[in-house]
C-alpha cells in the first residue's frame, strides 16, 4: 500500500494508527535483520504515540515514517552512523520532525546512513552497511541509503533523507524508488548534524511521487500559519487523458556524452524520453548550458564542514580512517577568502541557468539519477570512496545541490541486462516543485508505474 492509500486507509477508519504502525514495525522486526536499514527502531514509543493521536490530527495521521540518523527526533539517539556520536541522545525535534508529527506520522526509527553523511554506499564501521533489496550483495547508495533500502523493502512507506550531493536521488536510483530534492531552503534544516549547509537539503523518499508530494506538504509548511504558496500548490493525484505533459518543453541532457554511462541506464532514460513525448510534452535538443567549476562545490564543502566535526578533536580515533583523513584535508584546505569566491561564482551560474531555463522555454530537464546499477559492495564501488570530485555516482547529481535546485527522481523499470533499478530525474528552476512533482505523478500513473519487489 503506498503512503497516500495508506493514510486514506486510516482518514476512513478501515485500520487504526496503531495497526498501521504495528504493521510497519513487524515488517522491520522480519526484515531487516537482512537489510540492515535501521540503527535505532523506536517501537514502544512509537506504539504510544499512535494511540494518543486524537481523530483529526492531520492528513498523515498514523502513517508510520522512518528518519535518517542525522536527524533528530527527541529522546532518540542521533548517531550519524558514527563511534563518535554513539551515545548522542537528541534533547529536542527537528522541525521537520515536528512538522511530521504535526501532520499526524509516526516516527518508527532512524535509518542507517554512511558515516556523517560522507559517502553514497552506506557502509557502517560502527553499524555495518545498508543492503539493497534488489540484491543484498550491492550497495544501496548513499548517504541516504538506509532510507532508500526501508522504502524498496516495504519496511515503511516513506522516510526522510538528507542530501549534499545527491543522496537522496542516489539510494532511489539505485533501490528503486522515488525521491523529491526541493528547492534549498523550503525545508527548514535544524536540527540536522550539518555536512554544507550551502548544498543541504532534506527531502522525502517514498514508493511513488504522490507519496513524496504528501510528505513534502508536511515539511515545508507549519499547520496552522500561512502555507508555503509552492508548496501548497503541490500535486498529489495524476491528471487524466492521453496527453497530461500537453504543454512542457522537456530537455534532454546530453551529459551521458561525455560521461561513461550503463547501457540499462541509457535505456531507462529513452524509456523516459519517449513516455514524456508520448504523454504530449515536446522534446527538445538541449541548447548549450552554463556550466559549472567542480572545484567550487569541494571548496564550499571543505570550508562549511569543518566547524562542526572542530569540536571532536579528542574524539578523532573513533572516526572511520577515510573519515578522519577527509577531516584533516577539509582542517588544512579552510581557506575563507577562497570559499568567498566559491560563493561569488555559485551566485553567478545560479543566475546563469535561471537564465537558461526562462530564455530557452525550457520547462524541465531529463537526465540519468545515476551512470550506473547499483555495485557489489566493495569491490565494484569503493566503500571508502566519499562522494567526492570524480564519484560516478554524483556525476549527474551534485551539480543541482549546487545550484539548489529542485530535481524528481522516479524509476523507470529493471534494466534488461541486471534485473536492477534504472531511473532518472526532472530538474526545473527555483519554486518549480509543483510542475516537477505533476510530472512525476503523471509518468508515474500513465507510462511508468512503481517497482515493487516480486
Amino acid at each position: 500500500m503506498t503512503l497516500v492509500a495508506l493514510a486514506a486507509a486510516i482518514a476512513r477508519g478501515d485500520l487504526s494508527p496503531r495497526e498501521a504502525v504495528s504493521d510497519a514495525l513487524g515488517r522491520i522486526e522480519r526484515g531487516d535483520a537482512v537489510y540492515n536499514s535501521f540503527i535505532t527502531v523506536r517501537a514502544e514509543e512509537a506504539l504510544a504515540e499512535a494511540d494518543a493521536l486524537p481523530a483529526g490530527t492531520g492528513p498523515l495521521r498514523g502513517v508510520p515514517i522512518a528518519v535518517k540518523d542525522v536527524i533528530d527526533v527527541a529522546g532518540t539517539r542521533t548517531t550519524a552512523a558514527s563511534k563518535v556520536l554513539a551515545d548522542n541522545v537528541a534533547a529536542a525535534d527537528a522541525t521537520v520532525v515536528a512538522r511530521l508529527r504535526r501532520a499526524g506520522a509516526v516516527i518508527v526509527g532512524k535509518l542507517n546512513t554512511h558515516e556523517f553523511a560522507f559517502g553514497a554506499s552506506t557502509t557502517s564501521e560502527a553499524f555495518g552497511p545498508a543492503r539493497n533489496p534488489w540484491d543484498t550483495e550491492r550497495i544501496c547508495g548513499g548517504s541516504s541509503g538506509g532510507s532508500g533500502a526501508a522504502v524498496a523493502a516495504r519496511l515503511v512507506p516513506g522516510a526522510l533523507g538528507t542530501d549534499t550531493a545527491g543522496s537522496v536521488r542516489i539510494p532511489a536510483g539505485l533501490t528503486g524508488v522515488s525521491s523529491i530534492k526541493p528547492t534549498h531552503g523550503r525545508v527548514p534544516m535544524d536540527g540536522l548534524i550539518p555536512l554544507s549547509p550551502t548544498l543541504d537539503h532534506i527531502g522525502p523518499m517514498a514508493r511513488t511521487v504522490a507519496d513524496c508530494s504528501a510528505l513534502l506538504s508536511a515539511l515545508a509548511t507549519e499547520p496552522g500559519e500561512r502555507p508555503d504558496p509552492v508548496i501548497a500548490a503541490l500535486p498529489v493525484t495524476a491528471r487524466s487523458g492521453p496527453r497530461p505533459l500537453a504543454g512542457l518543453r522537456v530537455a534532454l541532457t546530453d551529459r551521458p556524452q561525455s560521461v561513461d554511462v550503463d547501457a540499462d541506464v541509457l535505456e531507462g532514460l529513452e524509456a523516459a524520453r519517449a513516455a514524456c513525448e508520448r504523454l504530449g510534452a515536446e522534446i527538445v535538443d538541449l541548447p548549450a548550458a552554463p556550466g559549472i567549476t567542480e572545484e567550487d562545490s569541494i571548496t564550499i564543502l571543505f570550508h562549511e564542514v569543518w566547524p562542526y566535526h572542530a569540536g571532536f578533536a579528542d574524539r578523532a580515533g573513533r572516526y572511520r580512517p577515510a573519515i578522519r583523513q577527509f577531516m584533516e584535508v577539509a582542517e588544512d584546505v579552510h581557506d575563507p577568502a577562497a570559499y568567498a569566491e566559491a560563493q561569488d561564482r555559485r551566485a553567478e551560474v545560479r543566475a546563469a541557468w535561471r537564465s537558461w531555463f526562462a530564455d530557452n522555454g525550457v520547462d524541465l530537464l531529463l537526465e540519468p539519477t545515476v551512470p550506473m546499477t547499483a555495485q557489489p559492495r566493495g569491490d565494484g564501488y569503493d566503500p571508502d570512496h566519499l562522494g567526492g570530485e570524480g564519484d560516478p555516482l554524483i556525476e549527474f547529481t551534485s551539480t543541482w545541490n549546487f545550484m539548489g535546485f529542485p530535481v524528481v527522481a522516479i524509476p523507470t523499470g529493471l534494466g534488461a541486462r541486471s534485473s536492477l533499478p534504472v531511473g532518472v530525474s526532472l530538474i526545473g528552476t527555483t519554486d518549480s516543485e509543483p510542475l516537477l512533482v505533476q510530472a512525476g505523478i503523471d509518468l508515474q500513473a500513465h507510462a511508468l508505474p512503481p517497482l515493487q519487489l516480486p
